[in-house]
């Protein structure tokens, strides 16, 4: 195992904060979405593409970059994250146009790819697998806690800063450079470094495990389209069906979901493994209803219920996964495997979320929303009906 960073306790808070403020600055545009369109003049679909940009840079910079921390070390590659996000922050902060916009959700995306695993792989050098706090719990948290937050924080600050589409990114900004800051002067975490060679990870699925990863993904990924949906669309969804113009209210609705995702994680680690994913799909169906109901009677009661609901269906069926692949599959494809599992779930937050925008234009919100909803019904009760079957053969 890698020797401990001197200052340790600095160093880890330094990567978590690092990493929470990273991935706070990917979700800081949600609540304004609905601002910029009344700026630059753009549509619903316009908001579900910038979205989406988003989503899909991450998975470019997960396959092309997933490795990079092993090959130049932790340090610089969070340095890079941090600094991405500062340049997110800037672009954003001088935007004048959709264009702009375009180009700070790819960057944000690339920030996003970078610190994940660089941070993960940095505290758990630098706590290590025996320590009191796992160093997945805080990775956990400094992830889905930063996904929760950043949108909270952008809300709040829009409503009470004086410019709402400049404070929440002033702030973020200075965020960033602190972090930057922090990781820069803590210190190397790995000893080990390996060949540089910039190409595209591989993606894996594992045979020896492939129904339960292929059900497990479709199960967190109609999750993570729900997620993507939420993130994209609640802001217009307040502000035009329910007349709702609080950003902190849709800042709030999109915190529910991703803090519960992070505690469906938790949970997950305490069911049994053949109980974890019928559970998940049960809870995805649930949360489905509860949008659609929430659509068809244009209640904000039903909308926050289902946020919690889904975002606990989705860490359990997430934790399944991860932890199905970390211990049933070949060690030497275990990374791989991770990669894949989250390409999959980062392409259905983004896919999904174009095409409601596709049915809005086509539509409106309410027939999208509920049409949507039975889709991630459809796909998550097929998952279900798949376990019982695989079930009964095994009784």
């Amino acid at each position: 195992m890698p020797e401990r960073a001197r200052g340790t306790g600095l160093a880890v808070f330094s990567v978590a904060f690092a990493f929470w403020t990273t991935m706070a600055g990917t979700t800081t545009p949600t609540p304004l979405y609905p601002l910029y369109g009344d700026e630059f003049g753009f549509t619903s679909f316009t908001v579900t593409v910038v979205f989406a940009v988003y989503a899909l840079g991450v998975v470019l910079g997960l396959l092309v970059f997933g490795r990079l921390s092993d090959q130049v070390g932790r340090r610089p590659v969070l340095v890079a994250a941090t600094l991405l996000s500062v340049g997110a922050s800037v672009i954003f902060l001088l935007a004048e146009n959709v264009a702009a916009m375009l180009v700070a959700r790819v960057v944000s995306g690339f920030s996003a790819a970078l610190v994940t695993g660089a941070a993960t792989a940095s505290l758990t050098e630098r706590l290590g697998q025996h320590s009191r706090v796992k160093p997945a719990t805080v990775a956990l948290f400094a992830n889905m806690g930063g996904l929760a937050c950043g949108t909270l924080l952008a809300g709040i600050l829009a409503d009470v800063g004086p410019s709402p589409l400049r404070t929440p990114w002033i702030v973020m900004l200075v965020l960033s450079v602190v972090a930057a800051l922090g990781v820069l002067v803590n210190g190397e975490s790995s000893t080990h470094r390996s060949n540089f060679s910039l190409q595209l990870q591989p993606l894996h699925i594992p045979g020896e495990i492939r129904s339960d990863f292929l059900r497990s993904a479709m199960a967190a990924g109609a999750g993570f389209a729900v997620l993507g949906v939420l993130t994209a669309v609640t802001g217009l969804f307040l502000g035009t069906v329910l007349h709702e113009s609080s950003h902190s209210l849709t800042g709030l609705v999109v915190f529910m979901a991703f803090a519960c995702t992070a505690f469906g994680q938790l949970l997950a680690r305490a069911l049994k493994p053949d109980t974890a994913l019928p559970a998940a799909c049960v809870g995805l169906i649930v949360a489905a209803g509860l949008t659609a109901t929430a659509m068809a009677t244009s209640a904000l009661a039903p909308l926050l219920v289902g946020a919690a609901v889904n975002g606990l269906a989705t860490g359990v069926a997430v934790g399944h996964g991860i932890g199905g692949i970390t211990t049933r599959s070949a060690p030497q494809h275990r990374g791989a495997s991770v990669s894949t599992f989250f390409a999959v779930l980062y392409s259905m937050l983004a896919v999904p979320a174009i095409g409601v925008g596709v049915l809005i234009r086509e539509t409106s919100l309410r027939p999208a929303g509920e049409t949507f909803s039975a889709v991630v019904a459809a796909l998550s009760l097929g998952v279900l009906l798949s376990l019982v079957r695989v079930g009964r053969k095994a009784a």
